[in-house]
């Protein structure tokens, strides 16, 4: 009996490592199935000690409270990112989960590190870093909320804790998640990221479609080999080992065969964000109708190929981001908003299926189909152009009032170089007022954006205290300096609602006492009565209006606040030399 149990024991102990390797996506029946949080964990620390070439790191926290895990895979068994990029390797960086009903990414990772383990097939010249699931908060939130997804059976939620959508909170930086995946990433300082997702919209013959950095928005030295050798590369691959893929199928007009368009990542985005840093950046995203485990694999072979060609490619790609980096510190002018360029467009080869019109059991009225039994392959026009429709030349410095402690703590986290001013220091600085912009009617992601933002640019003596922070703009970070500052820019600052307390004015009067004020500085002022009647003149309505009139006086007289509607960071336009601490 005692000989029974004991071979029962040894029996069930074997099974357990065994499987133990398996993930819970491979150990499901029907492969569709994705692990939850507790399995992911577990997973990951079983295989730490198994394996002393991989380690696990918590960074930070989230706003559910845990801690980001971040799978470190090296070869030589260096964990040290600064000893890493002096050993002249690279490191890649793959994010999983961001939206928890999209967990290709989640389950593949796991198969790809205990393969790369395994078998011994790590790169020597790659350090891989793997976040687990970036959105814990919505992978604890486990239920079936993508309808028009074809699996897996259950799954997490798209927005966090804080009903935030993550992939839109990479510049405002509202939930703990993007805090501590700033940390990571100036951390580590990847060469390469890759953003995991499940994408949505029409029906076509493909498992996996690809969002690459916009070509006309990424840096140019990147650019040229993203465009000419990576991203070729990647097509050739995928195609070679059954999943070939096409550009993130986004329509011109209705039905994919009217063109499709380039996806532009602004830097709410994480590929918008990591661009900024000249990070070679992509956005996997699996066909939602296709079965899951055909979007796990296409998955993985998607970073197992990105892997290898990086390993080939390491001594090259470290060369042209430090290019990159050194043309960007030296760069003068910088765009702020794209638009599409419709006039120009490429040609590519679309396997997609013939689209209908038929009664909807619904309505009664149109309703749009694809049908499966009628395959095509056409040609069709691929929209990649974007021209940028604001540009700014940037200052020596821009200049950042202390109180502004949100922008002062983001850019600490991004590693911008700040000084601060030694002592109260007046300077002569380009300020602007903000003179319209455009609100949204209903919030976005917490915040009522602005754009459409007009400026009007003045030069004039401002005081600032000391403690005041100086940015000069020699950076390699500057995109991230220029994008977030300049408030016309699309995912400004200002734009996510940073400095809204500068358009309320904080002073008035009272009519009743200014009407005696104003007639006496009427008096004294010849210039403002002139000022006065021209207006009237030009201006029936301010004309029949005494209010109107006296309010045109106040804004055109001393007491006038003058930080209202001013924008209180600060353009240096010449090189003036400051007393820093």
């Amino acid at each position: 009996m005692k000989k029974t149990f004991l071979y029962i024991s040894c029996l069930l102990l074997f099974s357990t490592r065994l499987f133990a390797q398996l993930t819970p996506f491979e150990l499901s029946k029907d492969k569709n199935y994705t692990a939850n949080y507790h399995e992911i964990i577990t997973y990951y620390q079983q295989l730490a000690k198994k394996y002393n070439q991989l380690k696990l790191l918590n960074i930070g926290s989230t706003d559910v409270g845990k801690p980001l895990t971040l799978i470190v895979l090296s070869k030589n068994r260096v964990f040290d990112p600064a000893l890493i990029h002096k050993q002249n390797k690279r490191i890649i960086l793959i994010n999983n989960g961001i939206h928890p009903g999209e967990p290709e990414g989640i389950d593949a990772t796991m198969m790809l590190t205990r393969d790369l383990l395994k078998n011994n097939k790590l790169p020597n010249d790659v350090v891989l870093c793997f976040i687990a699931v970036y959105n814990i908060d919505g992978c604890l939130n486990r239920g079936v909320s993508r309808i028009s997804q074809n699996g897996p059976r259950a799954y997490g939620f798209r927005g966090n804790a804080r009903n935030l959508d993550l992939n839109r909170d990479f510049i405002k930086a509202d939930s703990r998640n993007a805090l501590a995946f700033m940390q990571i990433l100036n951390t580590w300082q990847p060469e390469v990221f890759v953003d995991n997702h499940t994408s949505d919209g029409a029906d076509y013959q493909y498992v996996m479609t690809l969002i690459e950095t916009q070509k006309d928005k990424q840096n140019p030295i990147l650019a040229k080999y993203t465009a000419e050798t990576l991203s070729p590369e990647l097509y050739k691959r995928m195609k070679r080992t059954g999943y070939e893929m096409i550009p993130y199928v986004e329509s011109e007009k209705t039905t994919p065969d009217s063109g499709i368009v380039a996806f532009l990542e602004t830097p709410r985005f994480s590929t918008g964000y990591t661009v900024l840093r000249n990070i070679i950046s992509y956005v996997t995203e699996t066909h939602m109708l296709k079965p899951f485990d055909k979007r796990v694999y296409a998955t993985y072979d998607f970073m197992q190929h990105l892997i290898d060609i990086c390993q080939r490619d390491h001594e090259l790609i470290g060369k042209l981001k430090q290019q990159a980096d050194t043309q960007v510190k030296q760069q003068k002018t910088f765009a702020l908003n794209w638009e599409l360029d419709e006039q120009h467009h490429d040609t590519i080869t679309f396997k997609g299926y013939e689209a209908g019109w038929k009664p909807s059991e619904i309505s009664g009225l149109n309703r749009l189909y694809y049908d499966r039994n009628k395959p095509y392959t056409k040609t069709i026009n691929y929209y990649n152009t974007y021209k940028p429709t604001i540009s700014v030349d940037k200052p020596v410095a821009y200049v950042i009032p202390q109180a502004w402690g949100k922008v002062i703590e983001l850019f600490k986290l991004n590693e911008v170089e700040m000084h601060q001013l030694a002592h109260d220091t007046t300077l002569d600085l380009q300020m602007y007022y903000i003179a319209d912009y455009k609100t949204s009617t209903r919030p976005y992601e917490g915040h009522y954006l602005h754009s459409n933002v007009k400026l009007n640019a003045m030069t004039t003596k401002v005081k600032f205290l000391q403690g005041d922070y100086v940015v000069y703009t020699n950076q390699a970070i500057n995109r991230y300096i220029v994008e977030t500052l300049e408030p016309q820019g699309v995912d400004s600052f200002f734009a996510w609602n940073f400095f809204d307390s500068i358009l309320g004015q904080k002073e008035h009067y009272s009519d009743y006492v200014f009407e005696d004020i104003a007639a006496d500085l009427l008096k004294r002022d010849p210039e403002l009565r002139k000022k006065l009647d021209n207006e009237k003149a030009n201006n029936l309505k301010l004309a029949a209006s005494a209010s109107q009139q006296l309010e045109f006086v106040y804004r055109n007289s001393p007491w006038f606040e003058k930080t209202y509607l001013r924008y209180p960071i600060g353009r240096l336009l010449s090189d003036t030399k400051l007393d820093l601490k």
